[in-house]
């Protein structure tokens, strides 16, 4: 530590991701290798042989400590709690399926388009959830 900072930590625990939307979703790997996804990845776009509930990973990541992570091995399925992101929500990279805010209007259905073109496994892809999960309905359906 530079300049005289000091860190101070209490005795008591702290709750990661404290107050954030969380999820609990069933995962399994359908893979024929085993899959790592990190505390911070974008669940929805964690690789394709996982089959989940895509639409309720949206705009989440694990809700575990940074810098761990969970593995599938080939044939798994287990439980998982996710948590939303903070901060702007503004995602890029990672499977370049959700280029943008989570919360705009049309990044969830062109992720999704994205996801399904790409064959990415995932139970419930489609977009009948997006108004009642975000309050914005698709484009196409003004």
């Amino acid at each position: 530590m530079s300049g005289g900072a000091a860190y101070l930590y209490g005795d008591d625990p702290v709750e990661i991701n404290a107050g954030r939307a969380k999820a609990t979703i069933t995962v399994s790997n359908t893979g024929d290798r085993a899959i790592q996804v990190g505390s911070h990845y974008h669940f929805f776009e964690a690789n394709r042989a996982l089959d989940f509930d895509r639409n309720a990973a949206f705009g989440k990541h694990l809700d575990i400590p940074a810098g761990t992570a969970v593995r599938f091995e080939p044939g798994d399925t287990k439980d998982v709690t996710l948590a939303q992101f903070g901060g702007h929500r503004r995602l890029i990279g990672f499977a370049n399926l959700v280029d943008g805010g989570t919360t705009a209007r049309d990044t969830r259905a062109r992720a999704i388009d994205r996801a399904i073109a790409l064959g990415f496994k995932g139970t419930n892809l489609d977009h009948k959830e997006d108004e009642s999960r975000t309050g914005f309905r698709n484009e196409g359906d003004r």
